[in-house]
């Protein structure tokens, strides 16, 4: 199992001009295929008098679902390309439709298609993606004299503190990446010579968004 993707948290829109045609990439986050559809049907009603709505989406942690769509563009200029980049990125539960308002001058093939991928690219730069990271909730238990070497070690493994409560003893709760576990189970112990007590919690995923974080407790497909 991956402990790490990118996905799409909060949507954006992008736009650019090639040869006169205008490309605006409505970029969306979506978990299931009707909230991606639903999020299409919504922007082609808001661009109604386009030349052309294209789209493309890929959802769950090993895109098993991913879809696209030329929206009369010739075949395989539009929708495909708007997906390899989504793909090529490595972004998940996204999706993302590009409206074109035509300019007057035939882009040719390969003209569409660095176009479509040029917009989409731009509207992910708008968007908001973050990598969610698997993890667990560790449970630390300790004197003070051992709480200033766990400090040191959560620093330096750049572990981020969930709870904390200082009374005759300290206790702590932090969120350790999955694969980080044992090599910081072992750090600690080794470092407080064995006075810490070590108790790992329950599973979840979690982002950081400008030191901010964000707990995802559904195991996401």
């Amino acid at each position: 199992m991956s402990e790490q993707y990118q996905f799409a948290y909060i949507g954006g829109t992008g736009e650019i001009i090639e040869k006169k045609s205008r490309f605006i990439a409505t970029v969306e986050p979506v978990a299931t295929e009707e909230e991606a559809l639903a999020f299409i049907e919504r922007i082609r009603k808001q661009y109604w008098d386009a030349t052309h709505n294209c789209t493309a989406f890929t959802i769950g942690r090993r895109h098993q679902i991913a879809r696209c769509s030329d929206d009369g563009e010739p075949a395989g200029t539009a929708g495909r390309p708007m997906l390899d980049v989504l793909l090529g990125e490595d972004i998940h539960n996204v999706a993302v439709v590009v409206t074109r308002y035509f300019g007057g001058t035939l882009l040719g093939t390969g003209g569409l298609v660095r176009a479509y991928s040029k917009a989409v690219q731009e509207g992910l730069h708008q968007a908001v993606i973050l990598d969610k990271c698997h993890g667990v909730r560790l449970a630390i238990h300790t004197d003070y004299n051992g709480i200033g070497k766990i400090q040191y070690i959560l620093g330096q493994n750049r572990i981020a503190i969930l709870n904390s409560e200082y009374t005759d003893s300290v206790s702590l709760e932090a969120l350790v990446p999955c694969d980080l576990l044992d090599t910081l189970t072992s750090a600690i112990t080794e470092g407080t010579n064995g006075r810490a007590l070590l108790t790992p919690g329950d599973i979840c995923w979690y982002a950081l968004m400008e030191g901010e974080i964000l707990l995802f407790e559904e195991e996401p497909v």
